[in-house]
């Protein structure tokens, strides 16, 4: 949109006109408009050459409405702009709309399932925490310099994940790449997270024939046979000897005719009026072909299973079509391949309530999609991977406090469930105390290391464990007598000085001059 009215704006060119004896300095004709802007779309890589010039005064009775443009009267908000020698100007204040401001990604992170937080009241006495003798040594060499970065993991063992743990894993993954992918700071400005099924994710990427269409569990759901075997016609033309239908003059434009009225009649398109913020937004990405492909990949697997299957199949058919050059053309002033997306466009993609460019950005995205349809519509195997390999690591993973084993090796730490620190508080204290006073006192014996260094290790165990340190050490005398203070001897000389009476000054010769 803001684009659009950039290049219009500073492409129309602008001159004195008269109308009814009075002169109007910078305006234009209505068709000199049309001119110009359907020149700018067909130029545009955006848009292109396949913008009519009746959709450009649709465009026109927009920029109209949203005053764009005015008349030479200033009047606007109408719809009523003609392609004709009505003199139009533009406004002097901005027409411009704000838009979302994409940013770096990775400040918003998709909150994971919380399937390990045990339920409120639920007590872990009965999990076995293994006790483990562990030497100062050891124990040191476990703990940096600042001991009090002890990982605040609480101890999860393996477990089995449900069906709905794997579906929500997929639906928090998934979301997640997408908002990388698209590069926005947040999913919200172009998407309800709350309307993504997770099922409907799971479904779309495991319940597939081997042309990778979806199979759907409810039958019901499935196309009726008489169209299936309508698009089968047109897409495998002239190749449809299974198929016994008469071909008399115009046979192929009549079945067309029936396809498109079927999808015409559909009271949602197939990518929903709730995905389309989401689609659009990939319109941005079409300059970077690969990333436009898997923005567009991740957002076709939220779609339910039954609109992803028409999608699969109405789309193959019109490229099928757009590329057959045996099949007869279908209209007599429209090309095939434009014929194609003016008849399906809107039954892909449109908004619930009449938007600005509506039909331009649906017709942009389905000539995108005709052309690479078999990426796009298939699962993207990376995504896939990845969440698999993330599931498998959940059922196998068990997570310790450093010093309850001695093999274990500490996993990256966004694999940890986040919780309070009230929370990990209470564990550190009550969950190995009897290990941790052991080493404790054995710090607290050892005669082999310095005292320098005991006085360092003791602080070190009081800052990370403070409760375990005062249950040994209640008081500071308890402390002190680990380090008895060595008496000095005073030197002989002060002794003697201390001991003697105080005598007066008293004037000798040697201080006269």
């Amino acid at each position: 949109w803001n684009e659009i009215i950039e290049l219009f704006r500073a492409g129309m060119p602008l001159r004195k006109h008269r109308c009814r004896f009075k002169s109007y300095e910078r305006c234009f004709k209505a068709s000199e408009a049309v001119d110009c802007l359907h020149e700018l779309l067909g130029s545009n890589q955006n848009f292109g050459p396949e913008v009519t010039r009746n959709q450009t005064v649709k465009l026109l009775k927009k920029f109209l409405k949203n005053h764009v443009i005015e008349d030479i009267k200033g009047r606007w908000g109408k719809e009523d702009f003609q392609d004709d020698g009505h003199l139009y100007r533009f406004p002097p204040s901005s027409p411009l709309k704000p838009y979302p401001k994409k940013r770096s990604y990775g400040k918003e992170v998709i909150k994971f399932p919380d399937w390990n937080e045990p339920k409120a009241g639920a007590s872990q006495e009965h999990i076995p925490v293994k006790s483990v003798t562990m030497n100062s040594e050891m124990w040191y060499k476990r703990h940096s310099i600042a001991i009090g970065e002890v990982p605040a993991c609480k101890l999860v063992f393996r477990r089995e994940l449900t069906q709905t743990n794997i579906e929500e894993i997929w639906k928090s993954m998934t979301l997640s790449h997408l908002q990388k992918v698209l590069g926005l700071d947040s999913l919200d400005e172009v998407l309800d997270t709350k309307l993504v099924n997770s099922k409907h994710i799971f479904q779309n990427v495991y319940n597939v024939n081997k042309q990778g269409i979806v199979t759907l569990e409810d039958k019901s759901k499935e196309l009726p046979h008489w169209i299936l075997s309508a698009m089968k016609c047109l897409a495998n033309w002239p190749s449809f000897s299974d198929l016994k239908q008469p071909t008399y003059s115009g046979f192929e434009r009549d079945v067309f005719t029936t396809i498109v009225d079927y999808f015409g009649q559909m009271k949602e398109p197939l990518l929903t009026f709730h995905f389309f913020d989401i689609f659009v937004s990939v319109l941005g990405l079409l300059q970077n072909h690969s990333k436009a492909i898997e923005a567009l990949q991740i957002s076709c697997l939220l779609l339910p299973p039954e609109n992803r299957k028409r999608l699969q199949l109405l789309v193959r058919m019109m490229a099928r079509i757009s590329f057959n050059k045996d099949l007869p053309p279908l209209s007599e002033s429209v090309k095939t391949r434009t014929l194609m997306v003016q008849a399906f466009s809107r039954c892909i993609l449109c908004s619930k309530d009449e938007m600005d460019l509506d039909e331009l950005l649906a017709a942009k995205l389905v000539s995108f999609l005709m052309d690479n349809y078999q990426e796009i519509l298939s699962v993207p195997s990376s995504l896939k991977s990845s969440i698999e390999e993330h599931v498998i690591h959940l059922q196998r993973v068990q997570i310790k406090y450093a010093g309850a084993d001695t093999d274990t090796t500490f996993l990256p730490p966004s694999f940890c469930h986040q919780i309070s620190t009230d929370e990990f508080e209470h564990q550190r204290a009550t969950g190995s105390q009897e290990p941790l006073a052991a080493l404790l006192e054995e710090i607290a014996m050892n005669k082999e290391i310095s005292v320098k260094d005991k006085k360092k290790k003791l602080k070190q165990f009081q800052k990370s464990y403070p409760e375990v340190y005062k249950v040994r050490f209640p008081t500071p005398e308890t402390e002190a007598v680990l380090f008895p203070e060595k008496t000095k001897q005073k030197p002989p000389l002060l002794t003697w000085a201390l001991k003697k009476p105080f005598q007066p000054f008293h004037r000798t010769r040697s201080f006269r001059m």
